[in-house]
């Protein structure tokens, strides 16, 4: 008997530790591969500013703030009636400028590569330009001649629907049915089309990869095998690491970090995992947190089929209130990447996010929504697996993926569900 895979089927929270796990980067992807996709959101960033005030007061360049949780750790003591060591810090990609969410870094990479690659190629823009320039009636006639398409839970389909919509392409989203209702009008604010389904999320994307390719000028972005997705990702790690070092927080033997990542698909979290790897080596441990009744990423890596088996494959039903987490088969680039250098993944119930929700809330005056708090529990199942000792010195990154874009009516009931709860 598979012990992982009966938890998984009676939708226990699980911990697994992946026993390739070699605390070493592969060579699926370069430093110079990063370094490129950094340089190219560097040369965006005038038109960013631009076109979306929000970004303004950091001139462009989409990053998120690294705050401590003090009070929350604390609380979270008490909870779960256990010490924990080292100290807990958000990384809040839920404050990102423009989609709110992790999304805004893998999601508006693409679309902006995209961008370039097809102005460079009509002689519209060059490397040197000022890419402001973008912004002009000019090039926004041009691109409106050009569809983007993507399948999405919610928050990718934002990132994606309002980046395209700003720069004069024409926007489809394919919409799942786990997909919230103010996600989908949001959209529809800036002109993006939105097509609905009463199925998952492997339909939404499957039907928007038959879209583009029966359409010679729709470029689809494939949420569960795409490169470039990834790789904006993976320039968070760079910035993450500026960020530490302007809090002298060190990264070493001596000073671990752990850093835990929720998981749908898998391209947001891979994408990080893989830079943290290159910033930081063996001196980081990398976790993903999944909903217990989605976990497509710990069923792939586990069995070692990847994307070849679903969630649906025993008997779970990949529905939960964490909407950008609810995917039943994962990535079929990501688990293989991560093979030999992810941690471990947990699951985590649909009421617990909720409970930390709401702790978050009410100790540190956090907005966020559910999928966003599946990481917060990493910080519990670490200090359970190693030794005081070993997390003295040590740093623990939650990190954030969403809710600055939800709605007040529906945070409100995010919290007040938490509370009841509690």
């Amino acid at each position: 008997m598979d012990k992982i895979i009966e938890n998984l089927k009676a939708k226990e929270e699980t911990l697994w530790i992946n026993p390739k796990n070699a605390k070493v980067n592969n060579d699926e992807f370069s430093k110079d591969d990063i370094e490129d996709a950094r340089a190219r959101l560097d040369r965006f960033a005038p038109l960013l500013e631009e076109l979306f005030p929000a970004s303004r007061k950091q001139r462009g360049i989409l990053e998120s703030p690294l705050v401590a949780t003090y009070e929350l750790q604390n609380k979270l003591e008490k909870y779960y009636a256990t010490p924990l060591f080292g100290k807990l810090w958000f990384k809040l990609d839920s404050h990102l400028p423009i989609s709110g969410s992790i999304k805004a870094r893998g999601g508006i990479y693409e679309v902006l590569k995209h961008t370039e690659d097809l102005l460079i190629k009509a002689n519209l823009l060059s490397l040197n330009d000022n890419y402001k320039k973008i912004a002009n009636d000019e090039i926004k006639q041009y691109l409106s001649n050009f569809q983007v398409a993507v399948g999405s839970t919610g928050n990718l389909g934002l990132s994606i629907g309002i980046m395209s919509a700003k720069l004069g392409f024409k926007a489809s989203v394919h919409m799942s049915s786990d997909a919230r209702e103010w996600k989908k009008a949001m959209l529809r604010s800036y002109g993006v089309n939105v097509v609905e389904y009463d199925s998952d999320y492997s339909v939404a994307v499957a039907q928007g990869r038959k879209e583009a390719q029966n359409d010679s000028n729709c470029y689809f972005v494939d949420d569960e095998n795409s490169k470039s997705l990834f790789l904006g990702y993976a320039v968070a790690a760079r910035r993450l690491a500026g960020q530490l070092k302007s809090f002298d927080i060190k990264v070493d033997s001596k000073n671990p970090l752990f850093v835990y990542l929720p998981c749908g698909v898998g391209g947001g979290p891979g994408g990080v995992a893989y830079g943290l790897k290159q910033e930081f080596g063996e001196h980081v441990h990398c976790f993903f947190a999944e909903p217990t009744h989605s976990p497509c990423m710990l069923l792939g890596m586990h069995t070692g089929k990847h994307d070849k088996i679903s969630v649906f494959d025993i008997g779970l039903d990949n529905k939960t209130a964490a909407d950008g987490l609810a995917v039943g088969r994962a990535s079929s680039l990501v688990g293989k990447v991560m093979d030999g250098m992810l941690e471990g993944i947990y699951t985590i119930s649909d009421d617990e996010m909720y409970r930390l929700l709401y702790l978050a809330n009410k100790c540190e005056g956090l907005r966020l929504e559910p999928s966003a708090l599946a990481g917060a529990k990493g910080v519990v199942h670490i200090n359970k697996l190693y030794d005081s000792k070993a997390l003295e010195n040590a740093t623990h990154i939650a990190w954030i993926t969403g809710g600055s874009m939800v709605p007040d009516e529906e945070m409100d009931k995010y919290i007040q569900t938490g509370k009841e709860l509690m």
